[in-house]
């Protein structure tokens, strides 16, 4: 099998999702570091791997994939051999649920609003738009609570076996979990609370997103 070669910053939320699937399947690749913030993926050269200049982009036998919604597929078949995708067609139906949610409903309050304004803006010497973070709490609030309802969180999100949508989820928590409003966000959701203290402890979390 060719070692595929994963574009993008170590820290991206979505770089980390690729390259938990990969240490959780025990397949080799290459990280190959784009710099989001120096306008390196604006390049003609990235921008003929990925057009819209996102991270991350994989590379593998002279095939260009972008967008971690059809990375992460591809990979499971590839190198886990389908283990992350439930086999029952109504904990599929969930799994993509949980991801749709991330993406559409927590990835912006959660990461753009809540941890950038409250940890990244301030790290910069910047000061925190308070007005912001205190619009975002309600929608990431509201996004916890329909993930809840839908995960059982035994260990994993979906049950004894991690899939996809574990993936996408973790690196959106080891961000939130560094802000206040992380408590008040996940008050009212004690299966994800559980479900945070058991996969932070994995050896594939610890040194993906260290």
């Amino acid at each position: 099998m060719v070692k595929p070669t994963v574009y993008g910053i170590p820290q991206s939320t979505y770089v980390r999702t690729v390259r938990l699937l990969l240490e959780e399947a025990g397949a080799e690749y290459d990280l190959k570091p784009v710099d989001i913030f120096s306008g390196e993926t604006k390049s003609p050269e990235y921008l003929a791997k990925h057009p819209f200049g996102k991270v991350p982009t994989l590379e593998i036998n002279g095939e260009t994939i972008y967008e971690t919604v059809a990375i992460t597929p591809y990979l499971n078949t590839v190198f886990a051999s389908d283990k992350f995708i439930p086999s029952e067609p109504l904990h599929q139906a969930r799994m993509r649920q949980i991801m749709a949610i991330i993406d559409s409903y927590l990835y912006m309050p959660a990461i753009r609003s809540i941890f950038i304004q409250r940890v990244l803006v301030p790290s910069q010497g910047g000061q925190t738009d308070e007005e912001m973070v205190a619009g975002a709490i309600a929608p990431a609030q509201t996004a916890m609570q329909a993930i809840e309802s839908l995960a059982v969180c035994e260990p994993y999100l979906l049950g004894n076996e991690l899939t996809l949508a574990d993936f996408h989820l973790i690196p959106i928590f080891v961000y939130f979990s560094a802000t206040p409003e992380f408590e008040t966000a996940t008050a009212q959701t004690p299966k994800l609370r559980k479900w945070w203290s058991e996969v932070s402890q994995l050896p594939s979390v610890k040194k993906v997103c260290a």
